[in-house]
Order: structure tokens, then C-alpha cells, then sequence
């Protein structure tokens, strides 16, 4: 099922820095670009689609290839000198990342997917000297598209059938205080000990359970408080949401409390566990 690579989809060594003037240049194709992967992937017939499992024992549907095949191709035309990170293609990639690169997950939350329902994601995240500038999930199935760019704000896109529709700017919010209830987003299909160990310690904790990347969408609109995963992930799966996040107003942070960094060890992508935080003020270590 896996796509052959060619020299529009194969990652490569770049030290150019991209600022914030030719990120916000960029944010709109490639808001359009991941809208068009979202379609493609609403395309996709899940009764009759082809799923087949990965060397890690994770799954891989015809819809993740479609949206990274579209995806794959609209970066070469948009910043062709640009190396592009993804998911479905890690075998390309040629780690460590010196300067601007693109982190790509096509469909995050292909269980979801599989299992009929609607949270799922397109992320697209703009790196820069290993730290997420730009940060854009599309939420397909729930007509959703949140974008970020770090410095510059965040907001939320309404998509239909008609294209995409006017920018509403988005935040998050601060933590309630002392005796009020918060909102923790914790995923469905990922539950672990560590994470809900540290809710449980914070008392008047409610948990929404979230699939993909919805959890950061929700938290920079405000909707949700606090999001941990203390257990071992993806870069892309996290990336794009921390630039978001950050664009809204809130903080990702390790489990040490500090920030991120994406592309830079040579090793592999696995993000040993994070905390994104709505209010910064409330950031703390997780250890």
C-alpha cells in the first residue's frame, strides 16, 4: 500500500529558517491543503477500504495514503526546498532537522477512523530551528479547521461543502480557581496509569474523552483546561497542537516543564509524555 518514494515526498536536509512574516505568508495554502486532505480522506469508503498494519502493530488505511499523497504533493509545490516529515513515510526521513521543516500526520487517529467515528484528524505543523511555529488541525468529519501561529494568534475555520469559511480567533482560558470544576481532555483510545494519576491529584477534575488531535482544537478554543499524556507518543502527533496552543495562549510542555523540541534526535520521533496547558500560569513539572 505504501507509496513509492519520489523527490516531491522524500524528506531532505535544509538549514533555511523560515520567519514569521513567510509563515503567515504560507498559513493560508496550507490551511487549504489540509482542508483538501480532510476531504480526501471523507472520501474514502470506510466499509470497503483497505487497512492493513505497520511494522509498530498500528494501523494504515487507503484514507492516511490518500491524505499524505495529497499532502506530499501540495508541500512540493508550496516550499519545495522545505524537507517534509511524515508519518507514512519515516523510512525517508533523514533526522536531525537543522533549520525549517514540515511534521505531518495525515490521519491522526486512524482507530478512530476505523471504528466510525468522527474524531479524527489532518495536522500539519511548520518547524522551525526545532520548535513548532505554525500549527494547523483539520477536524473533517466535524467541519472543523484550527490554525495557529505562534506570536500571531490563533483561530478556528468552519468547513463545508462550500470551501472554508470566515476565521473566528480563538483562546484559551485560565484555570479555574480553588473549588471549580476543570476540564481535562484525555484521549479514548490511549488511556494510561501516569495521565490519570495526575488528574486524579487535582481535585474537581472532569475528564472529556477526545480522539486525536480534537484535544488541542478544544483546549486552545477554551473548552478544555489541561490535556496529559504522560505516556510515550509521536512528534507528529503533538506538534502541531503545541503550536496551536501556543498560538492561543497556552503551553506545552515535557514532563520536566520544558518545552519541546521537534526533529532534532537521530534516534527516532517519540515524545516521552507532555502536558499542554490552556493557562501557562498553571504549568507545573509532571515527573
Amino acid at each position: 500500500m505504501r507509496p513509492p518514494i519520489t523527490p516531491t515526498n522524500k524528506a531532505a536536509s535544509s538549514s533555511r529558517l523560515i520567519d514569521a512574516a513567510a509563515a503567515a505568508a504560507l498559513i493560508g495554502p496550507l490551511t487549504e491543503l489540509v482542508a483538501r486532505a480532510g476531504a480526501a480522506i471523507l472520501a474514502v469508503n470506510r466499509q470497503a477500504m483497505d487497512v492493513a498494519d505497520k511494522g509498530d502493530g498500528s494501523p494504515v488505511t487507503e484514507a492516511d495514503l490518500a491524505a499524505d499523497r495529497l499532502i506530499a504533493a501540495g508541500l512540493a509545490q508550496l516550499a519545495p526546498d522545505l524537507p517534509v516529515l511524515s508519518e507514512e513515510r519515516t523510512h525517508a526521513a533523514k533526522p536531525p532537522f537543522p533549520g525549517s521543516f514540515f511534521l505531518v500526520d495525515p490521519l491522526d487517529g486512524t482507530k478512530e477512523f476505523i471504528a466510525g467515528r468522527q474524531e479524527f484528524t489532518v495536522n500539519l505543523a511548520l518547524i522551525v530551528a526545532g520548535t513548532p511555529l505554525v500549527g494547523i488541525i483539520g477536524a473533517p468529519a466535524l467541519g472543523l479547521i484550527w490554525r495557529g501561529l505562534v506570536g500571531r494568534g490563533a483561530e478556528r475555520l468552519p468547513v463545508g461543502e462550500a470551501g472554508i469559511g470566515l476565521p473566528e480567533p480563538i483562546r484559551t482560558r485560565r484555570m479555574p480557581g480553588p473549588g471549580q470544576p476543570w476540564i481535562a481532555a484525555v484521549s479514548r483510545s490511549h488511556a494510561d496509569a501516569r495521565s490519570e494519576a495526575f488528574i486524579a491529584g487535582r481535585p474537581n477534575a472532569v475528564r472529556v474523552q477526545l480522539g486525536s488531535a480534537v484535544k488541542f482544537g478544544r483546549l486552545a478554543e477554551g473548552t478544555a483546561d489541561i490535556y496529559p499524556r504522560l505516556a510515550p507518543t509521536s512528534e507528529w502527533d503533538v506538534a502541531a497542537g503545541q503550536a496551536l496552543v501556543t498560538a492561543a495562549g497556552g503551553k506545552v510542555t515535557d514532563l520536566s516543564g520544558a518545552t519541546l523540541r521537534f526533529g532534532q534526535r537521530v534516534d527516532g520521533f517519540v515524545v516521552p509524555g507532555f502536558v499542554a496547558w490552556g493557562d501557562p500560569a498553571a504549568a507545573e513539572p509532571s515527573l
